[in-house]
């Protein structure tokens, strides 16, 4: 693995101290792949602002995983923290879509969906998500180098888990990439017709495009308004979906030629789209107010699309700095305007809760337990021998889990194994255990079970099918 262009910069006692530990370990085969990946990921988090000791464990961890730092030498240097986040990121690490799962099957939507929260739910510090998916993104760009099978591997488990995730917690900045190189490597000759299309077309675009944002930067300062003006991105998966979701070809898009407006406060956004519709014809449909209705994840912008000159469109998004930073970094933007001192003047009720959800509230309590009782509604989740999530009721015990994957199973269970060892039927399901169901020949339910003090069964539906199969014997 060669070693990454970028490097995190920052000078913390901490994460000094992490990277003279690093430097200072015998020289192995490996270990400078394991110090390259950990550089790696910590360049990708560095926008974020993550406490120190997280970004000291993103370092670390590669050569922990690998067996190359000993666990007294974290001792040592009083890097207390760390343990706690390498086990984290190892119940993260061992995350992956279900073993029987095919390339090119299609993942349900409701397997899917567990899979996530579960990646929220099996960690004490829901930040440590955001590593792993930075890790997601860092596994993607070194897969150009690896197998086709692989690469595909890495591709339809972003798809179907991490870029999905990304989006959820509003970390736009990683979803984006995470999807393009997911498109990449999964419809490589769909990807490279059109990279193709943007590439010949770049030169002309770019000399179009200078010219209009010089126009449009004149006007807005004759009418007093400082604003950033920039050319916008493509992100080729967006395009994709684009043109599929509208059924029209590249250049019947509007948004191939595109600016953004960067402006200081809200009343600018609006006055700037006032002098962009002065200047050139808008196109009916195509105005989007993301300020006064913004969207589910809390996206707020402009988006109108004008026909500007020699009859070319031009989509343009206008947002204010605030907007932005939000845009790019998502929730974790907000953890900087904390730390500064400043904030935002209103959120929406979603982000002001996914704030509490990616950092600890300051009296201390148990973020694990926020998560459970605000967004999961007490639930757990457990991993079968095939590795499907099962999303189960709180208390949940391992017969639960036997009724939950299929009555019968749970009629013929006999004892149970999590994670490998056996326990008894009373046993209260974690998140993240493995759980395998002893069964017997024939369906032999027991009567105890149905009683709530002894504790077989902690879901209704499940004692609800105890009940219904007695009922069924009585009248045999």
């Amino acid at each position: 693995m060669s070693a990454p262009s970028t490097e995190i910069t920052s000078r913390d006692a901490v994460v000094d101290a992490v990277r003279e530990l690093l430097d200072n370990l015998p020289d192995k085969p490996g270990l400078e792949a394991s110090r390259d990946e950990g550089r790696a990921v910590a360049a990708i988090i560095e926008p974020f602002g993550l406490p120190s000791d997280i970004v000291g464990a993103v370092y670390a961890y590669p050569a922990f995983r690998e067996g190359f730092l000993d666990p007294k030498a974290i001792e040592i240097r009083d890097l207390k923290e760390l343990p706690r986040l390498f086990l984290g990121l190892k119940q993260l690490d061992e995350f992956s879509l279900p073993r029987h799962w095919q390339p090119g099957e299609a993942l349900a939507v409701q397997q899917s969906e567990a899979l996530r929260k579960m990646l929220l739910a099996v960690v004490s510090d829901v930040r440590l998500v955001l590593v792993r998916i930075a890790d997601q993104l860092n596994r993607l760009r070194e897969a150009k180098n690896a197998s086709e099978a692989v690469r595909e591997a890495i591709a339809l488990e972003t798809r179907e888990i991490y870029a999905p995730l990304a989006n959820r917690l509003g970390v736009w900045q990683l979803k984006w990439e995470l999807e393009d190189l997911a498109f990449r490597y999964l419809e490589p000759d769909t990807y490279g017709e059109i990279a193709s299309a943007l590439k010949e077309k770049r030169d002309d675009r770019v000399d179009f495009i200078e010219e209009f944002q010089e126009t449009l930067q004149r006007a807005l300062q004759a009418e007093g308004i400082e604003a950033e003006i920039t050319g916008r991105p493509k992100h080729i998966y967006s395009i994709w979906r684009k043109m599929r979701r509208k059924d029209r070809g590249i250049e019947a898009l509007y948004d191939i030629r595109a600016v953004r407006l960067l402006v200081d406060t809200v009343g600018d956004c609006y006055a700037a789209l006032g002098i962009v519709h002065n200047l050139w014809s808008y196109i009916p449909g195509e105005f989007d107010d993301y300020i006064a209705n913004p969207k589910e994840n809390d996206y707020r912008s402009l988006h109108t699309a004008v026909i500007g000159p020699e009859g070319k469109t031009v989509e343009i998004q206008i947002r204010t700095h605030e907007m932005h930073q939000h845009a790019e970094l998502g929730v974790a933007a907000h953890w900087r305007y904390k730390e500064g001192g400043g904030a935002p003047a209103a959120f929406d009720q979603k982000i002001s809760f996914l704030r509490q959800l990616l950092e600890p509230t300051e009296d201390g309590a148990d973020l694990l337990d926020q998560i459970r009782d605000d967004f999961f509604e007490d639930r757990v989740y457990a991993i079968s021998p095939k590795g499907d999530v099962v999303e189960l009721c709180a208390n949940a015990t391992p017969l639960d889990f036997a009724y939950q994957v299929h009555t019968q199973v749970g009629h013929r269970c006999r004892g149970a194994k999590i994670n490998g060892r056996i326990v008894p039927l009373t046993y209260k399901v974690q998140n993240g255990d493995h759980i395998e169901i002893i069964t017997g020949s024939q369906p032999q339910p027991s009567r105890d079970w149905l009683s709530p003090k002894l504790g077989y069964l902690a879901g209704a539906r499940a004692r609800a099918k105890v009940r219904n199969w007695f009922r069924q014997q009585d009248r045999d």
